[in-house]
């Protein structure tokens, strides 16, 4: 099957931004997380309003904040994704992107055990083996050298629960964005005003501080934008595959650019989970060889 280019380039937009954005953070980790956290949702909820304007998305958008149900299950969604975005600024700014990257390798794992768990499907014995060895890698970290990755498994589940949550409500991805940042706004703007931190205060700020924090709207929304345009373009299959370019990268930054060292412990967890993933991977392979590749439809993303 001959694969859309263009969907290829957004994928891999998509992936390679996520997989940089620590250089970001970490330009402005002078500032503190929460107060990076609140700066992210404000700019992300302006830009991701101004693109619903201007894609003629906004009737679509009020008619979701006009149904209980989508709104508690955003509301929920929102929620998830705050804390995911909060725990992963404090990773970078507390020299934990290894537990990072090491959280998104076992997000996939975690994400078929709740389809096991809450939707009732079947796993397959390469899944299970899977599942199976990432738990193993974890509890070895934590049994014999008494670290649990709280970062990873925060990352991984917290994701793993957004990515559920937002398939039991079913709205587009900038539609869901825009209502999640809207949701968490209050609460954004709240803090930075009774922020005492010395960059809480964007009027005393200096240009290059302000254009710094505004920066994160869009480290938020090019790379949902390149991956909605990826995931119409291309086979779920495929999608699948690019989703370990950017804890690739994480895992290359944290020891080439931050400089982290990686213990035994490090080792062999990651080991562990990445014999888990090649299980993972080679059992997606197999079984969609003989399975009609299908794109996400457009109204879903």
């Amino acid at each position: 099957m001959q694969l859309d280019k263009q969907g290829i380039w957004f994928a891999l937009g998509a992936y390679i931004m996520w997989g940089i954005a620590p250089l970001y953070f970490h330009q402005v980790s002078f500032v503190p997380p929460m107060e990076v956290l609140s700066h992210r949702v404000v700019w992300s909820c302006v830009l991701v309003i101004l693109l619903i304007l201007v894609l003629g998305k906004w009737r679509q958008t009020r008619d979701v904040l006009k149904q209980p149900r989508s709104v508690k299950f955003l509301l929920l969604s929102s929620a998830l994704i705050g804390l995911n975005w909060l725990v992963f600024i404090w990773a970078i700014n507390n020299g934990k992107l290894l537990d990072a990257s090491l959280g998104y390798f076992i997000n996939p794992l975690i994400s078929v055990a709740l389809g096991m768990l809450f939707f009732k499907e079947k796993l397959r014995r390469l899944q299970i083996l899977a599942v199976s060895m990432a738990a193993i890698g974890v509890l070895i970290q934590l049994i014999l050298f008494g670290e649990l990755p709280w970062v990873a498994l925060v990352l991984a589940f917290t994701f793993a629960f957004y990515g559920m949550v937002r398939k039991k409500v079913g709205v587009d991805s900038l539609t869901g964005l825009g209502v999640e940042t809207f949701l968490l706004l209050p609460l954004a703007v709240i803090y930075l005003t009774i922020s005492n931190s010395p960059t809480s205060n964007l009027m005393q700020n200096t240009t290059d501080i302000n254009l710094w924090l505004a920066a994160s709207g869009l480290v938020t929304t090019l790379p949902l934008l390149c991956f909605a345009a990826a995931a119409n373009r291309l086979p779920l299959s495929v999608m699948g595959f690019f989703q370990y370019i950017s804890p690739s990268m994480l895992f290359l930054m944290a020891i080439l650019v931050f400089g982290e060292p990686f213990e035994i412990y490090k080792l062999i967890t990651f080991a562990f989970i990445w014999l888990a993933l090649a299980c993972f991977v080679f059992d997606a392979w197999y079984n969609q060889r003989s399975t009609p590749l299908a794109t996400v439809p457009a109204g879903k993303l």
